[in-house]
């Protein structure tokens, strides 16, 4: 039995994908929103506890308006709240996150541990985006915010990244598309890619859990079983939704 995170609007709460910065709600609302869905998760047992700076993460959102360039987003204010949530709890040391396209995708995970947003150190924040000039633009954008190098971006094949990283994942970000034959359905060979890396209480992110899903039944059948993750739930509070795995 899929466990899920829902809310009774995320039908009606919608992204203008050309307006990144526009607020769909009053800010109230979109923490109590966050907060409930991160209630989930720890209760679930992703998750070790709820708390997170909100002060830090608007000063993230911020930064994030005044440097990115970002020609269009699907990431709602909702899920940039809950991405950077989830990145401050579970404080990951060494996160990679595929399909980055612009950067915006990838500072929502990484602005718990670069920027104004920064909560803690971590180790090796990797951004990757196999398009070369997507992945030169998001580098632009990531060094605005980090001037470290803790936090960057490659043009490369995710897979091959994640096969041959030297260090444990403490957390996988999953928002690449593999073309029109297999579109989100290379979340699952991704993340293959990287099992073996993934050490336990490990997290896995995969966004369009809700409008990819129909590419995504393999992927979900297999994060959703106990043999390979402890325990995962659907958050579904936006039209995209972001599945979350623990090892």
């Amino acid at each position: 039995m899929a466990q899920s995170f829902e809310t009774a609007d995320w039908h009606s709460y919608k992204m203008s994908y050309g307006e990144p910065h526009r607020e769909l709600e009053p800010l109230d609302s979109e923490i109590a929103v966050v907060n409930a869905a991160l209630a989930a998760l720890h209760e679930a047992g992703i998750l070790p506890h709820t708390r997170y700076d909100h002060a830090k993460m608007l000063a993230h959102r911020c930064a994030v308006a005044e440097q990115f360039e970002i020609p269009w987003t699907a990431i709602t204010p909702r899920m940039q709240r809950l991405l950077y949530a989830i990145n401050a709890i579970a404080q990951p040391a060494n996160l990679i996150a595929a399909g980055v396209f612009c950067g915006n995708t990838f500072i929502s995970n990484a602005g718990a541990a670069v920027g104004p947003g920064a909560c803690y150190t971590a180790r090796n924040l990797l951004g990757v985006e196999i398009k070369p000039h997507e992945a030169e633009r998001a580098e632009r954008n990531v060094r605005k915010l980090d001037p470290t190098g803790i936090a960057r971006v490659v043009a490369a094949d995710a897979v091959d990244v994640c096969r041959t990283f030297p260090e444990p994942i403490h957390l996988l970000y999953l928002d690449a598309d593999g073309g029109p034959q297999v579109g989100k359905g290379i979340y699952l060979t991704i993340l293959q890619a990287a099992l073996d890396k993934l050490p336990p209480g490990a997290l896995v992110l995969a966004h369009n859990s809700v409008n990819g899903a129909g590419r995504l039944q393999p992927y979900f059948a297999f994060v959703r079983d106990k043999a390979n993750f402890t325990e995962s739930v659907n958050v579904i509070f936006d039209g995209e939704g972001l599945e979350v795995s623990v090892r």
